[in-house]
């Protein structure tokens, strides 16, 4: 197994932007530096607390200072941009890593980012499925493109000018395209079977139940059997939300006081997915009451906390409930203490990661 890193993220409101982004920032680095395999950053124009509004700059100011991790959008929202500008942005970023990057891609979630972006009643998978489809048909072909669509229509007849290099929209290092990835959120997601069918892989979220996590496995697998890929449980990634501490009473309050960041982040999602009718996310069963969906309950079931054997134990208990998978990522929380945030990361690299290793080797 190998440890990733996936940060939507959720600061405090009234938390300096200036200090997120650069603990943000550090969080990544420090990933890096303990060997994590890759990490991803996510991407919302209208929260202040989700507050990365664009994946691929953040991720550029990353380039100098991660020397050996992938790099990953988690997720760039693809009806929230025009496919040509994702295209060229992709590339370039591409290039900068020099080839360390995973193309994170998604509908979007946020009913904010689509109101602004005047898409909030339009049929966003419909778009996503138009955008990452013009994406990659500029990757493949040469101008002048001329690619005809419901909402883009993509071309440069008439101004290409080949003896000058204009006209072209740039290609990525990565051939015929970096690895791309889909972040899963609901249970028998059929869009993870549509996702391998094409050759990506899955990522499933860290704010959904165990049993729908395991949905997903199914559909990964019937993805890849109607195109006759391999199937490869190292190709599924599953983030977690995870607390690591020197002693319990610290790893226990940390994750789990009214005030904590573990709750917080929490809180923010059980908020907005309760007001958006999507609260089924958090259900332990398909016909469970609204009601009995409680803050305290989706804490208790998908918060990992406790001492390096401690969290060692239960991981490997999750993974025995959810199955076999690749990369466990690493959910970033804010850093309301610097110290316990960055010793939590240290701790799962040096002391959990091994005992997983083994305990699955054996």
């Amino acid at each position: 197994m190998q440890l990733g890193f996936f940060t939507m993220p959720i600061h405090p409101l009234d938390k300096d932007w200036r200090q997120s982004l650069r603990e943000d920032r550090e969080a990544f680095i420090l990933a890096d530096e303990l060997g994590f395999a890759e990490a991803y950053c996510g991407e919302h124009v209208t929260d202040r607390a989700e507050n990365i509004t664009s994946c691929v700059v953040f991720l550029a100011s990353l380039v100098d200072r991660v020397k050996r991790m992938k790099l990953g959008t988690g997720t760039v929202n693809m009806p929230n941009q025009h496919p040509a500008a994702v295209a060229s942005q992709i590339a370039m970023l591409d290039h900068m890593l020099d080839g360390r990057f995973l193309f994170g891609i998604s509908p979007g979630g946020l009913l904010s980012d689509a109101e602004v972006f005047g898409n909030l009643d339009a049929d966003r998978n419909a778009m996503f499925l138009e955008a990452i489809n013009q994406v990659l048909a500029l990757w493949q072909s040469e101008p002048p493109y001329d690619l005809t669509g419901k909402y883009w229509d993509i071309s440069v007849a008439r101004q290409f000018i080949p003896e000058l290099g204009q006209g072209y929209i740039a290609k990525p290092l990565q051939r015929p395209h970096p690895p791309i990835v889909v972040t899963a959120v609901a249970p028998f997601s059929k869009g993870v079977t549509e996702a391998a069918a094409r050759g990506w892989d899955p990522i499933s979220a860290n704010f959904l139940m165990p049993q729908w996590v395991k949905s997903h496995w199914p559909k990964y697998v019937e993805g890849c059997e109607r195109v006759g890929r391999a199937v490869d449980a190292a190709n599924w990634r599953v983030a977690r939300s995870i607390f690591v501490a020197d002693d319990e009473k610290t790893a226990k309050a940390y994750a789990t006081d009214p005030d904590s960041p573990y709750v917080f982040y929490y809180k923010q999602l059980y908020t907005k997915l309760k007001k958006n009718g999507r609260i089924e996310l958090f259900k332990t069963r398909r016909d469970q009451p609204d009601d009995e969906v409680t803050l305290e309950a989706v804490c208790s079931q998908l918060i990992t906390y406790g001492t390096p054997d401690k969290v060692a134990d239960e991981l490997l208990k999750y993974r025995d409930a959810v199955g076999d998978f690749g990369t466990l990522l690493y959910a970033g929380k804010d850093w309301a203490d610097r110290d316990l945030g960055r010793r939590s990361m240290i701790l799962l690299a040096e002391k959990v990661l091994p005992k997983l290793n083994a305990a699955i080797e054996s």
